[in-house]
């Protein structure tokens, strides 16, 4: 039995695509296996969304045998044809733009605002660029390197890819998972978060609508215990990528090596966003304020330590309270609201329990509570600055996943650096200069995979996504993603006809 909720039509106008259950195997809806039930919860009213079974080990071994079968004829695809089925998919996703900002903004408590103009478009974005991906799967170009041959490179698909995908951009990260898996011509499971598996299955259903083969594209929602390290581990399964916690990525590493996988691996974050004296400061407040509170915090890359010179670090403490102060908290489906609430009471709870840990060696500037009144029911928490801290505290070295931001300060740029290199992170950052020359030594100094100069946040389908250190290995978007979903092989011509060739000698008998 399913249980619909309590959604209305206005907020949830995909609920009617759930009736046939939360697994998407072999390009049908069906219902899980385990035995167990888990329930989608609105975190802005704590109002049960939708109940379904969940996904089994057995679940799991169908929708990898669906995948592999499917997978000789997709491999088989020239790249215009693959091509042509991922223009059909972004076609489709367009027009279900609204039903998925909706259903995104109701599983996970994101803004209307934030889901229909980052979420959604972004994520129909990443479908065209691997549309047109598909034609680019490039080797080296053929040549005589050895004198004596011709050498050529060819990508060829891996095969099954079994993909892993977090509740903080459930619809952006499975894209992000399937869309250049798909496009090198591999097929693909993904497991998505439990709590948020709602745009994940409208993806899916809508590649099966726009063409794409049964089986391309398969979605198992379980939990991570049963349901994703069955997947990881499996023998069928030829990769495995995941974006999570590092915590979590050390686990699937440890089941993807037993079995002599490739391996993909977003995970956490704690950027830095350095300020230099000479920084518009204005720029830099409204920067910070934004790379602080998207998504309510909960972005590997969003702004999470700001370092501002001296000269500016009081006015910008200031300034950046001030502007938080205005950050309007509210319904999602507010045309008003600024900022929604965190995935959860208990992940609110987490990032409140850091703040007040914090307030025994640091000071709270503004925010650091949950809001009352009519926002009580859910998880909540407004925008918060803390000052003061050590470098070497909890609340700059670990990850929060709240709309928290920690201002310290420093005074050299060596020193501005090397403080933000000081943690074990490296996914993302930002430098604020005017000066080129400061900036562009920020870019090459600090190690991460994204820095940004006088900005935080965009990102844009034709740039990669990944991580240095603690933040993993390997690329989202981008043409560098083949490197992950593609095996390179060597392909040699003898060019001369000799039988005996003089080589054979070094081996054998003399010349």
């Amino acid at each position: 039995m399913h249980n619909p909720g309590t959604a209305t039509p206005e907020r949830f106008p995909a609920q009617d695509r759930f009736a046939e259950g939360a697994q998407f195997i072999a390009g049908r809806p069906a219902k899980g296996t385990s035995g167990r039930r888990h329930t989608v919860i609105d975190p802005a009213t704590g109002a049960e969304v939708y109940t379904y079974e969940t996904a089994g080990t057995d679940d799991v071994d169908a929708a990898v045998a669906a995948a592999r079968a499917a997978f000789p004829d997709w491999a088989a695809t020239t790249p215009g044809e693959r091509s042509d089925a991922l223009h059909r998919f972004a076609a489709v996703l367009a027009d279900r733009a609204e039903e998925l900002a909706r259903a995104e903004s109701l599983q996970c408590g994101k803004p209307l605002k934030l889901t229909r103009e980052f979420d959604v478009p972004g994520t129909i974005d990443n479908t065209a660029f691997f549309a047109g991906a598909a034609r680019h799967l490039q080797g080296q170009s053929a040549g005589e390197y050895s004198g004596d041959h011709t050498s050529y490179v060819r990508r060829e698909p891996i095969g099954v890819v079994g993909s892993t995908a977090p509740w903080n951009y459930p619809l952006q990260m499975a894209a992000w998972k399937i869309l250049p898996a798909v496009a090198a011509g591999n097929t693909v499971v993904l497991k998505p978060a439990e709590i948020t598996p709602l745009t994940s299955l409208l993806f899916a259903q809508a590649a099966t609508d726009a063409g794409i083969p049964d089986g391309v594209i398969n979605i198992v929602t379980g939990t991570g215990k049963e349901a994703g390290e069955h997947l990881v581990g499996h023998p069928d399964v030829a990769m495995t990528s995941f974006t999570g916690s590092t915590a979590v990525g050390r686990r699937v590493a440890e089941i993807a090596t037993a079995t002599v996988k490739r391996l993909h691996l977003e995970l956490g974050g704690k950027a830095p966003f350095v300020v230099f004296d000479d920084a518009d400061l204005t720029a830099a407040v409204h920067g910070a304020v934004a790379g602080a509170i998207i998504n309510t915090g909960q972005d590997c890359t969003a702004a999470t330590r700001a370092y501002v010179q001296r000269p500016l670090y009081e006015a910008f403490v200031e300034r950046t309270a001030a502007l938080m102060e205005t950050v309007r908290l509210g319904d999602p489906f507010a045309p008003g609201t600024d900022l929604g609430p965190l995935i959860s009471h208990a992940q609110r709870d987490r990032v409140a329990a850091f703040v007040d840990r914090a307030r025994a060696y640091a000071r709270v500037v503004t925010g650091g509570e949950a809001p009352q009144g009519d926002l009580k029911a859910g998880a909540y928490y407004r925008p918060t600055l803390i000052a003061d801290a050590a470098q070497d505290s909890e609340i700059v070295q670990s990850e929060i996943f709240g709309p928290v931001l920690v201002v310290l300060p420093f005074d050299g740029d060596d020193e501005g650096i090397r403080l933000a290199n000081d943690t074990p992170y490296g996914l993302a950052a930002s430098a604020w200069s005017t000066n080129v020359y400061r900036a562009n030594r920020a870019t090459r100094e600090i190690k991460a995979g994204c820095v940004w100069v006088n900005d935080h946040i965009p990102i844009i389908s034709e740039m990669p996504h990944g991580g240095y250190k603690a933040s993993g290995f390997g690329k989202d978007m981008s043409t560098y993603s083949f490197e992950e979903y593609t095996q390179v092989k060597h392909v040699m011509f003898d060019n001369t006809a000799v039988a005996e060739k003089d080589w054979h000698r070094t081996v054998f008998g003399d010349r």
